[in-house]
């Protein structure tokens, strides 16, 4: 009899268990994609600062010819429209035979990551809905669809509250980075104010014919958040390319540490304003309008600027043409007082630019592009696009034509190059034997162009319908590139330590790539 209890007690708690498994629903969702491309000019010069030849991608490091994988796997668990969770696998991408990234003979390569991993819940009777978790979070833009500010996969909690039919509200905060310092070697340093979080608030607001968005955001940034050894806020890219760096970043005082005069927490401000009108469809009119700015107690680390931009562009059946500008503020000549141009906080990681799928970020899969930067500030510029172009049924193509220009002054060119050195600061100067580093690495989101320094950018995006979930995207683009190759600005001179430097030539860049893309 003990035994036969024992039997239903478990039978009862297996039927238990199943039913509710099945409360909960399974969702799997995925995408494949395989590439080949091939380019060259990456890296935009031909013969560096010290007479050698430059070849490869620069940057990227990256052969000519590269075949890529990628797989994105995401499994969600749905108990109700009010409560689920997801979890976010990627493998890749995956350059064909290297075996760091697992793509060598054998294939053992550890590359699984997690890219999202959150659940979402709404309050009861109210409301209220909340992401909490590795998510992807950012701020609008109606003319590129990607943020110049911050558009990240970082740990955080997002909040959305409908205040109407009309009007929304959003927050989030997120805390891109925390314990993460070492400390230098320095016991009971490690992990102290080493935090970086970033706060944001946006009111969607939507009428007939009309929507816009305003939105602030708030960043506060311990002062060992991004230190290596005595450098503060500036020089460790890996963290804080993300902030846009320019060359102010690199003027710390000489003779002493960074941290003299480093507020403990720099703190950041941003501001923007972005929406679209319809009314006249199929006609369009969008616009953004941004100002960021970063204070950390030494001026020449302090940053503040603007970006703006327009587009305008008519739906038809064939097609949608369009015309867009933008123009972002660029550095004023003098280290000493830092950049004025809008900082950024890792813009553009999840999105893609409809302005650029070269210059600026805006390839479609995993093909090479943002090689003029990953943000628009430092320039300005114009383009036409003539996009959804259809002939024929499954087959879409899209052109584009751009022109950029630098903003910033010619003058910061002698303090990049080491021309020169203002009194009590050192400047950043490529190293000796190095590649053109002054105007292709001094910014962490890509080349550093002055007012004398212009760019013209050519491309074209096919794409077919072989199945339902398979596409077949191809792509190529060109991008001519003109500097000022004046003694005063990138063609050559000497160094502020009497060493010679060589003009160096510079080279077009191109690419084309074709990708196979699965989508379930």
């Amino acid at each position: 009899m003990k035994r036969l209890l024992t039997v239903l007690v478990l039978a009862a708690g297996l039927l238990l268990t199943a039913s509710e498994g099945r409360a909960v629903e399974f969702r799997a969702r995925g995408v494949w994609i395989s590439m080949l491309e091939y380019g060259d000019g990456g890296s935009f010069v031909k013969r560096g600062r010290d007479g050698g030849n430059v070849v490869g991608w620069g940057r990227w490091g990256e052969d000519e010819f590269e075949a890529k994988s990628r797989v994105r796997l995401q499994l969600d668990a749905v108990a109700s429209e009010s409560l689920s969770g997801s979890v976010y696998f990627e493998i890749g991408a995956t350059p064909w035979g290297n075996a760091r990234k697992g793509g060598a003979l054998g294939a053992d390569g550890t590359i699984v990551k997690i890219k999202h991993s959150y659940l979402d819940w709404a309050a009861p009777a109210a409301r209220i809905r909340a992401r909490m978790g590795i998510q992807r979070i950012f701020l609008p833009d109606f003319v590129t669809d990607a943020s110049q500010v911050f558009d990240a996969d970082t740990a955080g909690i997002t909040l959305s509250l409908t205040l109407g039919e009309r009007a929304d509200l959003t927050l989030f905060w997120a805390r891109p980075f925390n314990d993460n310092w070492t400390g230098d070697g320095v016991a009971g340093d490690s992990n102290f104010l080493d935090n970086a979080d970033v706060f944001g608030l946006a009111l969607p607001l939507n009428f007939d014919g009309f929507r816009a968005t305003p939105w602030v955001a708030a960043g506060a940034f311990g002062a060992n958040a991004f230190r290596s050894g005595d450098d503060y806020y500036g020089r460790n890219v890996d963290l804080t390319g993300g902030l846009g760096l320019s060359p102010s970043f690199y003027m710390l005082p000489s003779g002493r540490s960074g941290v003299a005069g480093v507020h403990a927490y720099a703190t950041a401000f941003w501001a923007g304003l972005t929406g679209e009108i319809t009314i006249a469809d199929p006609f369009r009119v969008a616009w953004s309008a941004n100002y960021g700015s970063l204070d950390s107690g030494v001026a020449a680390l302090n940053r503040k600027g603007w970006y703006a931009s327009a587009l305008a562009e008519y739906k038809a059946e064939w097609g949608a043409p369009g015309v867009y500008i933008w123009y972002g503020s660029g550095d004023d000549g003098n280290p000493r007082n830092g950049s004025e141009r809008m900082p950024s906080f890792e813009a553009n990681n999840e999105s893609t630019s409809g302005v650029a799928s070269f210059g600026f970020l805006g390839t479609w899969t995993i093909g090479r592009d943002a090689l003029l930067g990953y943000t628009l500030t430092g320039t300005w510029g114009f383009g036409l696009r003539l996009a959804n172009v259809s002939v024929f049924d499954g087959l879409t193509h899209t052109f584009h034509a751009n022109f950029y220009q630098g903003t910033n002054a010619a003058g910061m060119a002698g303090y990049i190059t080491g021309r020169k050195s203002p009194d009590g600061y050192r400047g950043y100067a490529p190293a000796a034997g190095g590649s053109a580093a002054d105007f292709n690495t001094v910014n962490g989101y890509g080349l550093y162009l002055t007012e004398g320094d212009y760019a013209a950018e050519f491309g074209v995006m096919s794409g077919y319908q072989i199945y339902d979930n398979l596409r077949l995207l191809v792509e190529a683009n060109y991008i001519a590139l003109w500097l000022n190759q004046s003694s005063s600005v990138w063609g050559g001179g000497t160094r502020a330590d009497g060493s010679r430097l060589r003009s160096c030539s510079t080279e077009d860049a191109w690419n084309v790539n074709m990708s196979l893309i699965y989508k379930f």
